[in-house]
């Protein structure tokens, strides 16, 4: 027909237009499903991040050693323990979500249970470490008697590590088939559980930082125990619910192939801004860089969830598609969570530079805080812009499964390149505070041009059919035409190529 837009998908129906979809509204359809998934994400992300911060707020009301001492323990454990937990779980955005994408509903519960164990028996000697939690500080030259404090929060902390794996687990089961809303519930009634149990802990039975840390790992066993009552009970978890089996105990291969590279990924990124943190206490006036450092970090943070959860929902349609033997959709997806993340990443952007005159203000009342915030929000905005597309890219790089490319780049782009920029402009050009976040930005603008080339170099007829092969193991399965024409369109593909 003159005129009419070319279609992208042409089904084979007998001339019926049942089926074709032009380009456009084919792109708005996936820009739909990734938002559905993506925002309700943000809430999740933001309210698991939140069960930790809330306790942190109210020390800071109790004392100032109660507060510098679990700062400083929060700090360690998180480099030590939740960022390994946190990366190892990743794995389970390639798997499940592959085998989610092939309809392979039971391998998808087994890989479930299987991280569970794995990211269990991970925690075993994170808990050894933290119980020197004090001895290591005080080794690293930190005053004696805040150590001994936060070495008491990490001890008190080391129950918080089992339901955080599990949590971690269960989250990436669910965000693989794209079942958002539970956790979106869950999570939030979670939260407000934390916000009365800290208070009584705290305030009312006097605990300090004992009582912080154990509101901290009763809510993760109540969220855990939430989505864990849903996904016994609800119908949408009936396929993938599979059963406890000998089988679990063999994916120990395949979890950990992308377990291990999925965490040095997530840590390098992610002890990178805490080693930055470290020197600025290095600076020539520490308290009034430090705390600075630390507002920008805490501002990066929170808009870092906002893209992480683009990433997530970019990992789940990616990693779906490719299982479905669809390589076409799955760059369809990754141009659409990309339009997603410049929208988002322009208006958090503007909106800042805006703000920027009464951005410290919700921090401090002093004004060379205040001043210096100011400062350095144009450095925040860039970092902000590099960040998203990263996050969003390290998403792709999950649910593609990837993640070993992943932990080369963030090797080269942190540490031969940030880490290095950071020490010559802050202290051998004495940019101070300035000139170490600059080495954050050019570490992340590394980050993120190395992974927008591999991306869009990336063969995604060859990563379909390795997902198929990898979730059936060589042997097509059972499943509807439109699955075996997608597996005969990419053997096709693969013979002519």
């Amino acid at each position: 027909m003159a005129g009419a837009e070319e279609p992208l998908f042409v089904c084979e129906n007998g001339g019926d237009r049942k089926g074709y979809f032009p380009a456009r509204d084919k792109f708005v359809r996936e820009l739909n499903k990734m938002c559905w998934i993506a925002f309700p994400m943000v809430v999740v992300s933001v309210s698991q991040y939140m069960l930790r911060a809330v306790a942190l707020m109210m020390l800071g009301h109790l004392s100032e050693l109660a507060l510098s001492s679990a700062s400083i323990a929060s700090s360690l454990t998180n480099v030590t323990g939740f960022s390994v937990i946190h990366g190892m779980a990743c794995a389970l955005e390639t798997l499940c979500g592959q085998a989610y994408g092939a309809e392979n509903y039971q391998k998808v519960g087994t890989y479930c249970y299987g991280a569970i164990i794995w990211l269990c028996l991970a925690c075993l000697p994170i808990c050894v470490l933290w119980i020197y939690t004090d001895k290591l500080l005080i080794l690293l030259g930190q005053d004696p008697e805040m150590s001994i404090e936060a070495g008491n929060f990490s001890i008190w902390l080391i129950p918080t590590l089992f339901p955080y794996a599990i949590l971690q687990s269960v989250v990436r089961f669910l965000q693989t088939q794209s079942l958002i809303f539970p956790m979106v519930y869950s999570s939030l009634a979670t939260l407000c559980v934390n916000l009365p149990l800290s208070w009584v802990l705290i305030f009312k039975l006097e605990l300090g930082n004992a009582g912080a840390a154990l509101s901290i790992g009763i809510s993760y066993w109540l969220n855990v125990i939430f989505i864990g009552l849903y996904i016994y009970y609800s119908s949408a978890c009936q396929k993938t619910r599979s059963s406890f089996s000998r089988d679990v105990f063999h994916t120990v291969g395949e979890f950990f192939q992308f377990a291990i590279p999925s965490s040095v990924m997530v840590c390098l990124e992610w002890w990178t801004f805490e080693i930055v943190i470290l020197l600025s206490g290095l600076l020539s006036n520490p308290k009034l860089e430090t705390s600075v450092l630390s507002i920008c970090l805490t501002i990066t943070s929170l808009h870092y969830l906002v893209q992480y959860s683009f990433g997530a929902a970019a990992s789940t349609r990616v990693s779906n598609e490719l299982g479905a033997g669809e390589p076409d959709a799955a760059q369809l997806a990754v141009s659409a969570v990309l339009v997603l993340s410049i929208v988002e990443f322009v208006v958090a952007g503007i909106a800042l530079f805006i703000c920027r005159y009464i951005l410290g203000y919700l921090f401090s009342n002093e004004m060379d805080v205040v001043n210096h915030v100011k400062d350095m929000v144009p450095f925040l905005c860039a970092s902000i812009v590099m960040d998203s597309i990263q996050a969003v890219l390290s998403g792709v790089a999950r649910g593609t499964g990837w993640q070993h490319l992943g932990a080369y780049v963030n090797l080269g782009a942190y540490y031969l390149v940030g880490i290095p920029v950071s020490l010559l402009l802050g202290f051998v050009w004495h940019f101070r505070g300035e000139g170490l976040w600059s080495g954050l930005i050019a570490g992340a603008t590394v980050q993120s041009f190395l992974l927008v080339s591999i991306t869009f170099r990336t063969d995604w007829k060859k990563q379909a059919m390795t997902a198929r092969q990898r979730i059936f193991e060589g042997k097509i399965p059972a499943c509807d035409d439109t699955t075996v024409d997608a597996e005969e369109r990419l053997l096709q593909a693969a013979s002519s190529a």
